[in-house]
């Protein structure tokens, strides 16, 4: 049995001591981020996708080692436990393996099997065994069995006697493993899941009509076909079966368990073999291909969930700049939330420019002494109801103006579930719901990622069959993906909110929230240093956060790059040597790449260490994320029966899924890019052409009105 940081070190292909390093920071209490950014030398600089592999592996080593090790207990105290048997268990490697090997000395219900042991049938079925391994031959029934008729058990004839053996004997085939693991196999393989639509539902009256008459190997069906098949069966709406080559199973069972040609043993033992495969084992078996299946589904949409809401929150930011930002309505009119260059609202105003041409003159004066008033130099409109108009009003607005705003269309998915939550209430007591989603929208734009993170990423609007899958998984992988984004692009410290600072490495939303009290009693952090005096934010969370958090025109230039104060002596010398001041560290960035960087190495600091070092100080202070760019959606096109077959328009993808991805085109209806529709050649997956929030160019390739569905090409 190996250790498990050398079983993990064999499975991945990596040193044991990189494994054995990562396992012990992550016990002293090390966050992924930190050790991938901050511990390059003890890992040998794997990345984030590598330390989580190596940590998921080791949560399911120990748990499968805690669970080998009941199981021993469990069979010991039954006086069953055998060498062989425990050196197989202490040799399983999967989960699945080790409960097929415990499934015969799993308490269970009362069974056939143990209802015929409670009559005395037990050797009876031991007997019938024998003459099967021995190749021995039966002359009569009557003979083989009176010996074990017993009346007052409730066995008065051969037939019930001979029936209670097969049922014991039917079990124990059930409950093999090897046999298990062979015919588990086999409808892994040849297996297919078929379904049909319940008669309660006519042709052309549920959205499963796909599923109608629908068949798909179980070792190729698609992770969206499956979870559509799943809900569709939960919703009633769908009968679902696993088929396999039951003829094939049975004759492999038969190759291995039957030794007697007997004419009157033989058949008997067959018809046992079929009863112990179709009554005990398939059920049993489909029930675990359907979980494994259903949990190979959820990895594979929470992976294009986590890749979606990665390039979301990864957006580019329009930048902190007074914004003006528009919550669209018709009837309720348009809510308009003004924000000054920290995000901070300033001023609502609600306009109508929809109810008639007198309210629409007064809403543009509205607006345009609002953009004179603040200084506007971002405009935000929300993507729902009555936004196509609104952003042609704005336009109208700003045809007179002589210095224009930047005006674009913000994607408002989840702001409606922010606005009530108890956190915007908390953020904004005296404000109402609609005028917290408008400031929602204004903060997108300025900066994605930390207005995003206050929303479930459920609620985002970039999943896939998010509801279907596993949440405990889909929670833990989206928490994660949040908290590398977060800590890649980092976070100013003194106009972080306390949900985007919980985030940060080593920080807790306890801490968080002190951070928080601690700068509006004390003002600004001037330094990081000062965090050290923040209750709770002991020497630990400081070592963990500090690299991470950044802080604009303090009093050491270093706080606002992502060099972690651990560091600053050896940035200090760097400095000295090239005759510089430290508070002109941002002039070093031509010269620091000549640095002889063997000169500054130590123990503990290496060249991974010091060439990230010389990298922050070459860009001092950079935001990671790309550069901003935005869709114009085309004038005259505001709704589906404004688009016709062969148009080409730009439009912002809104969504990536296995089969292809949504664009936002501005008609209130995302229009589907197939995937055969990606490229003039095969593409195996969308990922790797389109990405969340990338601007594309579409051809119009269907519209279907009455269904509410566009088609759309990246063929232009």
């Amino acid at each position: 049995m190996l250790q498990i940081p050398r079983q993990i070190a064999q499975e991945l292909n990596l040193n044991l001591s990189q494994v054995e390093n990562v396992l012990q920071l992550l016990q002293e209490g090390a966050t992924i981020p930190f050790i991938a950014r901050y511990r390059k030398e003890r890992t040998g600089s794997l990345d984030e996708v590598q330390l989580r592999e190596i940590a998921d592996r080791s949560v399911y080593l120990s748990e499968l080692e805690g669970r080998k090790k009941s199981i021993l207990e469990s069979i010991e105290s039954q006086g069953k436990l055998t060498d062989e048997l425990k050196a197989q268990i202490e040799n399983c490697q999967q989960k699945t393996e080790l409960e097929d090997l415990y499934l015969p000395y799993k308490p269970k219900r009362r069974t056939r099997a143990t209802i015929a042991k409670e009559k005395g049938l037990e050797p009876l079925a031991q007997l019938l065994q024998d003459l099967n391994r021995s190749q021995g031959s039966v002359s009569s029934w009557e003979e083989l069995a009176k010996a074990y008729l017993n009346p007052e058990k409730g066995v008065e004839t051969v037939e019930e006697a001979l029936k209670g053996a097969g049922d014991i004997i039917a079990e124990q085939i059930a409950e093999t493993a090897a046999l298990r693991s062979q015919v588990r196999e086999q409808m892994m393989k040849t297996g297919a899941f078929v379904s049909q639509i319940k008669k309660d539902y006519p042709e052309g009256t549920t959205k499963y009509e796909m599923y109608r008459n629908y068949s798909a190997p179980v070792s190729k069906i698609a992770a969206h076909n499956l979870l559509a098949l799943f809900r569709g069966e939960e919703e009633k709406v769908l009968r679902l079966d696993l088929d396999c080559d039951r003829d094939k199973i049975l004759e492999n069972l038969e190759a291995q368990i039957l030794r007697t040609r007997n004419r009157v043993l033989r058949p008997w033992f067959q018809g046992v073999i079929e009863d112990s495969f179709s009554r005990l084992m398939k059920p049993s078996l489909t029930s675990d291909i359907r979980n494994e299946c259903k949990l190979a589904a959820d990895i594979e949409s929470i992976q294009t969930f986590e890749t979606n809401l990665r390039e979301l929150l990864l957006s580019p930011p329009a930048g902190m700049k007074p914004t003006l930002a528009i919550d669209p309505g018709f009837c309720t009119g348009c809510k308009v939330a003004v924000l000054d260059e920290t995000a901070k609202f300033l001023e609502y105003q609600a306009i109508f420019p929809h109810q008639g041409e007198r309210q629409r003159q007064e809403a543009a004066r509205v607006l345009v002494k609002l953009i004179g008033k603040y200084g506007i130099e971002l405009i935000a409109i929300g993507n729902g109801t009555a936004s196509r108009e609104t952003d042609q009003f704005v336009t109208e607005v700003l045809q007179n103006l002589e210095r224009k705003p930047i005006k674009v269309m913000v994607n408002e998915s989840g702001a409606s579930i922010y606005s009530a939550s108890d956190l915007a209430r908390e953020e904004f007591p005296d404000l109402d719901v609609t005028v917290r989603g408008a400031i929602s929208i204004g903060r997108r734009l300025q900066d994605p990622l930390a207005e995003l993170v206050k929303i479930d990423p459920k609620s985002i609007g970039v999943g896939q069959y998010q509801h279907d899958v596993n949440q405990k998984l889909l929670k833990k992988q989206l928490d994660e993906t949040v908290e590398s984004c977060v800590n890649y692009v980092g976070v100013d410290l003194n106009t972080a909110s306390m949900q985007l600072l919980s985030f940060v490495s080593g920080i807790t939303p306890t801490i968080a929230k002190n951070v928080v009290k601690f700068r509006d009693e004390h003002g600004a952090f001037k330094n990081r240093r000062q965090l050290l005096k923040v209750p709770k934010l002991g020497p630990k969370a400081f070592e963990q956060a500090a690299g991470f958090l950044r802080i604009r025109e303090g009093e050491n230039p270093l706080d606002n790059t992502a060099v972690h104060p651990e560091s600053y002596g050896i940035v200090e010398q760097m400095v000295k040597d090239l005759n510089l001041p430290l508070a002109r560290v941002g002039e070093i960035a031509d010269r620091v790449g000549k640095v002889n960087l063997q000169k500054y190495r130590t123990e503990a600091i290496g060249l991974p260490t010091l060439k990230d070092i010389v990298n922050e100080l070459q860009k001092p202070g950079r935001d990671p994320r790309a550069k901003f760019e935005y869709a114009t959606f085309r004038e005259g096109i505001n709704e589906i029966t404004d688009l016709k077959e062969g148009m080409i328009l730009e439009g912002v993808v809104s969504n990536v899924v296995n089969f292809g991805a949504f664009v936002d085109i501005g008609v209130h209806q995302d229009g589907l890019i197939h995937i055969s529709e990606m490229a003039d050649y095969f593409v195996s997956d969308p990922k790797d052409i389109v990405k969340v929030g990338q601007v594309v160019k579409v051809r119009v390739l269907e519209v279907n009105e009455k269904l509410k569905r566009i088609g759309l090409s990246l063929r232009v």
